[in-house]
């Protein structure tokens, strides 16, 4: 989500998530550049200046934060007739010209980051600029506002209405490039305001009546030198707040409300004028597939608006296995606009029309035995898995149909052979490893092409409550994802094993012309002041948890997706976007569900957020955390380096010559808590521990990336990182596939690349049989071993280091087994002055280097790469 961060949809979050951060247009090459525009004298080295001008004329603590990689404040240096400027040489900077330099204007950039001018980050190409020979400068002009990077200031004189925007049910607030003589406001098409601006480019309309919220607002400016009239919409998003939020927020029941004699339909669109449901018998649009798509024939009802702006009508009659959307007309869809109910609980082929669903008639015999099973979430070993890896290679020896599907997902009997060794594959591999919990990358409903489709990882929403319909044998047939997918639940719940579902509400794939929008406009994505969506997901929006009805969508969600489904937990990607107050209620309200519910997300955004970052569900703020928990990067960056650390970078298994890991943060990992610079976070209930996701390197290739060429070692290193994460305190995490160092050929961002790029690989079991019981060891132990489930009172126990550091050994004891364990890890650092540990009253449970299969001894020395765990039993 990464996460994280996703530059790639739109591009793709670098994070993790891997997605889509959008840049301001990188303005043309042309204008002006034969003469210095500025009066800028001539530099001896090539520099630039940066020209910012601000229609507040306010540039107190406003800076630049540039960058390379690593970022650095520069402030304004200089001032002219456009404004401030800052002038700085390329070296000073530390960028050349071939070279990308990333670029923000925020108010003190780098310290308290109080505030910032666009919503995403901005880069400068030079090769899109001429450099001024009279100056030896690149010469850039930017605007308050506006997300592009001109080359000549004259482009900034055009008229134009930079933002025009309701800041109360009667004030509007007006901002223009250029002195402005008069208004207009229209309502409709009548005018209902209209007076003299005084050459002013910004200013106030105060209107004689509350704004109608179903009614369109039109501004009318005319320019002083130029006399043109320009027009603008005017943006209700301002208004969207508290007094708004109490007005109309609806505690009821959404979504198509089934019964054999009739259904109820219920919409909340307070902004709109009419909605009709139209209900279809096919669930095909004809540009889908022309044999088996239905557009003409629907039934149309119109709703009637009642109480909170919920539209409401009931369809008498058995409407099971029909097909339905809404047409939704208001001021910014005036010709009306068919979408997707968002309470849609199952859809069609591409998720276009949603399904009305008898619910009763989608459950696998012996349904009704199934219940999620109730697991401490520290004694939780999660495996996460997307639904296609797991069958998609040719190793896995299935069924063909069965292939990247929920139903390959527990297909049991299959095997891959390779001359006289034969080990299992699938389902019998995941329930031989003996994780208690599988937690599958996004399975809900996604913008794809599901006729025919191609790997993804997910993260491109589109029906939150509706499964994902490539995944079933039947994308057409809206229940035959339902019930492959309780199969999937009922099968792994008789195997002692969760699924946790990974859930994406911080985005959706796109804004314009979908449900939310639609029915909402402005409501449930979060906007700058200047009507421009706010990136923090790096997918080009996110969505306004603190709004109580996208609040209550979330909430709603899950608990349909725990109650009907039967989950053990969610996953959230990039939980930084969403609000403390929605995960604590939706956390609450999950415990009422299943009191042992694993909730966890990435405690990160993938940009910067509209939601202040106080109020965000982020790391520096997980002692705020109640319910739920966050995954530890801090630990895995101390042993991998991980995240958005540079491939070469090196860690404390990595680092073969010094140890340059923060041991205090390390230690503190396998005590389960999360340590942020000087800040201790919550303990082993809240901590995730993990060093690899689907996001980033897997294990061997993040190893091969900094060097490590020696595949031994590589394998070594490998099972050390997961050893030291399934002997520490908190939930123990693990990409699906390490368990017999699975690669990616070196694929560090994953999410679109083939089927072949993304599948385990069976043979790798087969070469790596030694890791694999390695890890069926660990897990065991993790499951079973109380002492390794302490809470946050009782996590403290005494880590020891030796040796310069490179050796961490330390003992739990398990009081319901009576039993004392040991652990040691030994990085691979060769000191002279190794340290021994007597063992000889222990008995060996695990050495991952198999050197000690004839018992222990006073005087064992750890080898490079080693651990050992041993126990004994106390008296």
């Amino acid at each position: 989500m990464k996460k994280i961060f996703y530059y790639l949809l739109l591009v793709l979050c670098l994070f993790t998530f891997a997605a889509c951060k959008g840049s301001g247009e990188e303005g043309g090459q042309g204008g002006g550049q034969g003469e210095a525009q500025s009066g800028i004298p001539m530099q001896e080295k090539v520099s630039i200046v940066i020209h910012y001008q601000r229609t507040d004329n306010n540039y107190t603590n406003w800076a630049l934060w540039l960058w390379k990689t690593d970022g650095s404040r520069f402030d304004f240096n200089g001032e002219d007739d456009f404004g401030k400027y800052a002038l700085y040489s390329l070296e000073e900077i530390g960028v050349t010209e071939s070279d990308k330099m990333g670029l923000i204007i925020a108010k003190n950039p780098g310290t308290t980051w109080d505030g910032k001018d666009g919503d995403a980050d901005r880069y400068v190409d030079f090769s899109l600029y001429e450099l001024n020979s009279k100056n030896n400068c690149y010469e850039l002009y930017l605007f308050q506002g506006d997300m592009n990077i001109y080359s000549n200031k004259d482009k900034l004189k055009v008229d134009d209405i930079s933002q025009a925007s309701f800041t109360s049910k009667r004030r509007i607030f007006v901002t223009v490039t250029n002195p402005a003589s008069k208004y207009e406001v229209l309502k409709g098409n009548d005018v209902i305001k209209s007076g003299d601006v005084n050459d002013e480019v910004n200013f106030e309309i105060l209107l004689d009546a509350d704004i109608d919220f179903a009614a369109q607002y039109l501004v009318k400016v005319t320019f002083t030198h130029s006399k043109a009239t320009i027009s603008s919409g005017v943006a209700i998003t301002q208004l969207f707040n508290e007094e708004f939020d109490n007005e109309y927020y609806y505690d009821g029941e959404l979504g198509a409300i089934y019964s054999a004699a009739s259904t109820t339909f219920k919409v909340w669109s307070p902004i709109s004028s009419r909605i009709y449901v139209r209900i279809y018998e096919n669930g095909t649009p004809k540009s889908v597939n022309s044999v088996k798509g239905s557009d003409v024939v629907f039934k149309q009802v119109q709703m009637t608006k009642g109480d909170k702006g919920v539209f409401e009508a009931t369809v008498e009659g058995d409407l099971e296995g029909k097909y339905y959307t809404y047409f939704v007309i208001n001021a910014s869809y005036p010709d009306g606009k068919e979408v997707v109910d968002p309470y849609a609980k199952s859809a069609g082929i591409n998720g276009a029309r949603g399904m009305i669903v008898d619910f009763s008639k989608t459950n696998p015999e012996g349904w009704e035995d199934v219940s999620a099973l109730q697991i401490d979430r520290k004694a939780l070993t999660i495996y996460e898995l997307h639904v296609a890896d797991l069958t998609s290679s040719s190793t896995w020896g299935g069924t063909a149909t069965n292939a990247k599907k929920f139903l390959g997902l527990i297909e049991a009997g299959t095997t891959y052979t390779n001359g006289e060794v034969t080990v299992k594959t699938g389902f019998d591999h995941i329930k031989e490893l003996g994780v208690n919990a599988v937690q599958l990358l996004p399975i809900f409903d996604q913008a794809n092409d599901e006729v025919n489709p191609s790997f993804n990882w997910g993260y491109n929403p589109l029906n939150y409550n509706v499964l994902e319909g490539s995944y079933s044998t039947d994308a057409y047939d809206g229940y035959a994802r339902i019930v492959e997918f309780k199969k999937v639940v009922k099968a792994y719940n008789e195997a002692g094993i969760n699924i946790i579902m990974d859930v994406v509400y911080n985005h959706t794939n796109s804004v314009v012309g979908t449900n939310f929008d639609v029915l909402m406009p402005g409501y449930y994505f979060r906007y700058n002041n200047e009507g421009v969506l706010y990136n923090g997901s790096g997918c080009g929006n996110e969505t306004a948890s603190e709004r109580l009805m996208f609040r209550k969508f979330m909430i709603d969600s899950v608990s349909f997706w725990l109650e009907e489904y039967k989950l053990g937990g969610f996953r959230f990607d990039l939980m930084g976007l969403h609000d403390l107050d929605t995960m604590e209620e939706l956390a609450a309200k999950c415990k009422e569900i299943n009191p042992s519910v694993c909730i966890f997300g990435e405690p990160w955004t993938g940009g910067t957020s509209g939601l202040e970052s106080k109020k965000q569900a982020k790391q520096d703020n997980e002692n705020k955390f109640v319910g739920y928990g966050a995954f530890n990067d801090k630990l895995r960056d101390e042993l991998v380096k991980g995240g958005l650390n540079a491939k070469n970078a090196l860690s404390w298994i990595s680092n073969i010559n010094s140890n340059k890991s923060t041991m205090a943060t390390l230690v503190a990992g396998i005590q389960g808590i999360t340590k942020v610079n000087t800040t201790v976070q919550p303990g082993p209930d809240y901590t995730i521990n993990y060093v690899t996701c689907h996001d980033n390197y897997t294990l061997t290739d993040r190893f091969a990336a900094a060097g490590i060429k020696h595949v031994a070692n590589n394998q070594n290193m490998s099972m050390l990182a997961n050893a030291i994460v399934f002997t520490s305190q908190g939930t123990s995490f693990m990409l699906s596939g390490e368990e017999f160092l699975r690669s990616k050929g070196g694929n560090s961002n994953s999410y679109n690349a083939s089927y072949e790029v993304n599948e385990l690989n069976y043979a790798l079991k087969i070469e790596h049989m030694n890791m694999f019981e390695n890890y069926q060891k660990l897990i065991a132990l993790k499951k079973s071993c109380a002492a390794l489930h302490l809470d946050g009172e009782h996590n403290n126990f005494e880590v020891n280091l030796y040796n310069e550091d490179n050796t961490i050994m330390y003992k739990i004891i398990d009081t319901e087994a009576n039993r004392e364990y040991i652990f040691i890890h030994q990085n691979g650092i060769n000191r002279s002055n190794t340290t021994t540990f007597d063992l000889s009253n222990y008995t060996l449970y695990l050495d991952t280097l198999g050197l000690h299969s004839d018992g222990l001894g006073s005087e064992v020395a750890m080898e490079r790469f080693e651990t050992i765990i041993a126990y004994r039993d106390l008296e």
